[in-house]
């Protein structure tokens, strides 16, 4: 079993709700840490906390543009976590027809 470590783990680092907000504003185009610091109202410090947990997550990539670092989206981590999230849409599928099924049957 490969160890990850917390650092690295896409799973806690989406477990933040301001991460998770920073990477949908990162979807439509790249995104200063002032930008998102704006966007959201939270100190800009505090936002270059949640990108290095992002990056370490290999979640966000960085270029610098002159005196300013801009970050985008690097979905490719998060393709472990909609396959981890896909088991159990199956899961609920499958229930939810099993269910259909069964009121069907007592309608009859």
């Amino acid at each position: 079993m490969t160890r990850v470590s917390p650092n690295q783990d896409p799973f806690r680092a989406i477990a933040d709700p301001n991460r998770r907000q920073m990477l949908d504003l990162m979807l439509a185009e790249e995104r200063t840490v002032g930008v998102l610091a704006d966007h959201l109202g939270i100190a800009q410090p505090s936002v270059s906390q949640h990108m290095q947990v992002l990056r370490l997550a290999g979640l966000v990539d960085a270029r610098t543009e002159g005196r300013r670092t801009l970050y985008s989206v690097r979905a490719a981590e998060l393709r472990r976590v909609a396959d981890w999230i896909a088991k159990y849409e199956a899961f609920w599928s499958d229930r939810l027809d099993a269910l259909e099924d069964h009121l069907s049957r007592m309608k009859n």
